[in-house]
């Protein structure tokens, strides 16, 4: 940095005005030599480029990642793991995303594992997914496993982790793109490690890979006096627009976006804000359009156990949370669903969820649908639609928070990119 003195005088003022300008003209000299060079380099890098782009596609032929939405047939899929997974601590966006019957649960064993031998049970359960999946003709990928009770600390913040258990939470595929949400519960801040071997590998293949900022969670992010005590309760502040995430700074998890060709579909949730959602549709524009929808719900928190994509033209509709906009689909010429009562049992444990992951089905294609073995009501609406259905079941899996949907993140359908509202 330059520093000068004002200097009264004459001679004093003249000489001073010398060195002035001798030191700027070197620094100006010096910056235009910089930037030529640097301009001259770019150049050169933007001709390689283009020799390149003439030699090569823009999308590499070999590119593993490629999905435009939630039907074509499924070809590669990530399924998540629940071994270590780990209670997460019941800090406020935990409180506001749980039923209150489980908060003494979480309060008890906050920042310790699951209880083991339902641990045990859920992976055993996931495997035989796997393996179901892999009989099917679908390349099944894992995420690493890592102890989530290690503790960590950031500037804002201290927390344990949860698990890897949901990809679909984390990860989003749109075209050849994966982008990784920046999450909402402290809880998750890490859990994107546990999948970076995987998205290094798609990358190498010629994947985009696009991570989300990542949000600072500070006290801001949350409305610490956000008042939850009932289901009443819950559902006026729903009504009200209010959650427990305040517009502190982007949030968001991906499992609030559904994917249908051109036209994606997100809701504004405890775990995902409107800024989150503006910068999901600021970054997929103008390829892409991202719509806001809503429902009446309690507590909303992931759209996939409420608004289901299934097919070109058709949607599950969960009729105890009706879609405010449901009347955009109709005009558009879907066929709306309104999927069974669940059958999961009263007394089974759903530390993170709803009976409606019944609905939370995983389409191999149009025609075959992975549902739970259990729910033979929903597998007769499949099989009126002429949808065969995979029976696999992972009533223990969804103790920890997740259907089919959830527990999986599809990074390869073969199909193209389509627009079904035009």
């Amino acid at each position: 940095m330059l520093r000068v003195r004002c200097l009264r005088g004459g001679s004093r003022g003249a000489e001073a005005a010398h060195y002035i300008g001798s030191r700027l003209r070197g620094v100006f000299t010096g910056w235009v030599q910089r930037t030529f060079q640097s301009t001259q380099a770019a150049a050169a890098s933007q001709n390689t480029c283009a020799a390149d782009d003439k030699a090569t596609s823009p999308v590499p032929k070999d590119c593993l990642v490629c999905s435009y939405n939630e039907w074509d047939p499924l070809e590669e899929v990530i399924v998540g793991r629940a071994e270590n997974a780990c209670v997460p601590p019941f800090s406020v966006e935990v409180k506001a995303n749980t039923y209150e019957k489980y908060w003494g649960f979480y309060q008890k064993f906050g920042g310790q594992s699951f209880p083991k031998d339902h641990l045990k049970k859920a992976i055993a359960e996931i495997e035989e997914m796997c393996n179901i999946l892999k009989g099917e003709g679908v390349i099944v990928k894992r995420p690493d496993p890592i102890d989530w009770s290690v503790k960590y600390k950031t500037p804002d913040f201290e927390s344990t982790g949860m698990y890897a258990a949901m990809p679909r939470d984390i990860l989003l595929v749109v075209g050849n793109e994966i982008i990784e949400a920046p999450m909402a519960w402290r809880a998750r801040f890490f859990e994107y490690r546990a999948y970076r071997r995987l998205i290094k590998d798609y990358f190498n293949s010629g994947a985009k890979w696009t991570t989300a900022p990542k949000p600072t969670m500070a006290d801001e992010l949350y409305d610490q006096n956000y008042p939850i005590h009932s289901v009443e309760d819950r559902h006026k502040l729903a009504a009200q627009g209010k959650f427990v995430t305040t517009e502190f700074e982007p949030c968001f998890d991906a499992a609030d976006f559904i994917r249908a060709g051109r036209d994606i579909f997100a809701q504004r949730s405890q775990v995902t804000n409107y800024m989150g959602i503006e910068w999901m549709r600021r970054h997929l524009a103008p390829d892409y359009r991202v719509h806001i929808i809503s429902f009446k719900d309690p507590n909303p928190m992931h759209i996939d156990a409420t608004f289901n994509i299934i097919g070109p033209g058709l949607v599950l509709s969960n009729p105890d949370r009706p879609c405010h906009q449901i009347e955009l689909f109709k005009k558009a010429g879907w066929t709306v669903i309104q999927p069974p009562v669940p059958l999961i049992p009263d007394d089974h444990p759903l530390w993170m969820s709803s009976k409606w992951l019944s609905m939370n089905v995983l389409m191999l294609d149009e025609k075959r649908v992975m549902v739970d073995a259990n729910e033979t009501s929903t597998q007769k609406m499949f099989e009126k639609l002429g949808i065969s259905t995979i029976k696999v079941n992972i009533r223990h899996a969804n103790s920890l928070g997740g259907g089919f949907h959830c527990w999986t993140c599809d990074i390869r359908r073969r199909g193209t990119l389509q627009s079904y509202f035009d």
